[in-house]
């Protein structure tokens, strides 16, 4: 699991609890569970009965007072809150791996997948075995079925760009097409030279 998913999933649990206290707190005081139940909330609680609010006519007034702008900056503020919670969760929801990509043509063979994360590796460690190559990064996005691999090689000095690339496409590319099944997936290929201290003359 990387830091980012454990970030997302303890943001989500996070709001998942604030939402669901939110929620009992509403349906206690909307169902009046507490004079029902005969149960005694805390000094101060908010929202022990039905006829409660959140803010009495005192505190309205007295934020009123703080002059016009208040009401209005509080209303921008929480519609640009539920937006960026909106976007975040679109995110989510948004696949940006594929996940596991299907094995051995069209069709492919049933119950046969690949994780992409394991044909990137070994693309990465047969590309960075080229001639020339210094180190290499494989990222695969998309769909299964339409995945898109992203290649960055960084070159050492002296490394010829075009034999590399070549290289690139018969070695370890082709072995990703035969071992996917598919001819011809997009990929992009980025080169990087690795910097070296210039040479001096005496």
């Amino acid at each position: 699991m990387t830091p980012r998913s454990i970030l997302n999933r303890s943001l989500l649990g996070l709001a998942g609890l604030v939402l669901l206290g939110g929620g009992l707190l509403i349906l206690f005081a909307g169902l009046d569970l507490y004079r029902r139940r005969g149960l005694v909330p805390p000094d101060g609680w908010p929202l022990t009965a039905p006829a409660d609010v959140l803010l009495g006519s005192a505190d309205r007034t007295r934020w009123s007072g703080q002059g016009w702008w208040w009401w209005p900056a509080v209303i921008a503020a929480l519609a640009l809150v539920a937006l960026l919670a909106l976007w975040w969760l679109l995110a989510q929801l948004r696949r940006r791996r594929p996940g596991s990509l299907p094995v051995g043509g069209t069709p492919p063979q049933e119950g046969v997948e690949l994780r992409d994360r394991a044909l990137s590796d070994a693309i990465a460690a047969e590309a960075g075995a080229l001639p020339g190559v210094d180190h290499a990064t494989v990222r695969i996005t998309g769909r299964p079925a339409r995945h898109h691999t992203r290649v960055g090689l960084t070159l050492a000095p002296g490394a010829a760009p075009g034999a590399t690339l070549g290289a690139l496409c018969e070695g370890p590319l082709r072995t990703a097409r035969r071992s996917t099944g598919r001819p011809d997936p997009p990929t992009e290929v980025r080169l990087h030279v690795t910097r070296h201290k210039p040479h001096r003359a005496e």
